[in-house]
């Protein structure tokens, strides 16, 4: 069973690798029933390298923003109306960096209470939570060669949303991984 304080324990005890990035990604979590993550899947926008993605509110640090955290805590408030100063911060992950574009992401980890009402903005098509027992369940996970993005490699996903619809993949699918592995649920890596 995964329990949201065996990912607060894990990351309180431990120093993320840091990084020197441009961009910051809030992973929230809700202590439902059991543990849910919530995912965004980004509008479909002609020239966006992730349009129509699944991943995690975020996106640059602007001049405004005092810092990383903030440029997450931001930007999720733009795209989903979700104000994270009422959740709990839990801690950061490991910075990674995209395998298409080479953009340095850091991970920030926030626990809310409850389900939230969203108000998307015109970046984002849907917001939705799933549990973390759906992230590790073999019958979603799946190997994806992902020719279209300029570099044609086979790479873990994880169906989400459904036949027709985009795969949890790509750096929010590293994320999710560092996660999980710290919930002791390791995911297959690439």
């Amino acid at each position: 069973m995964i329990r949201l304080d065996d990912i607060d324990r894990a990351l309180g005890a431990r120093e993320p690798t840091v990084a020197d990035p441009g961009s910051a990604v809030a992973a929230i979590l809700c202590n439902a029933e059991s543990p849910q993550l919530l995912f965004i899947e980004r509008a479909r926008v002609e020239g966006d390298p992730w349009s129509g993605d699944i991943a995690f509110p975020g996106g640059r640090v602007e001049p405004q923003d005092d810092g990383l955290q903030a440029a997450a805590e931001r930007e999720t408030r733009e795209e989903i109306g979700l104000d994270l100063g009422q959740g709990r911060y839990i801690g950061r992950l490991d910075d990674l960096v995209t395998q298409s574009l080479g953009i340095q992401v850091a991970a920030f980890v926030y626990a809310i209470d409850d389900d939230a009402d969203f108000q998307l903005s015109h970046e984002v098509a849907a917001a939705f939570w799933r549990p973390l027992s759906h992230l590790t369940d073999p019958a979603r996970q799946f190997s994806h060669t992902f020719a279209s993005r300029g570099f044609p490699r086979n790479l873990p996903a994880i169906d989400l949303l459904g036949p027709g619809k985009p795969p949890l993949w790509g750096i929010t699918y590293r994320f999710v991984a560092q996660l999980m592995r710290l919930a002791g649920h390791p995911l297959p890596e690439s």
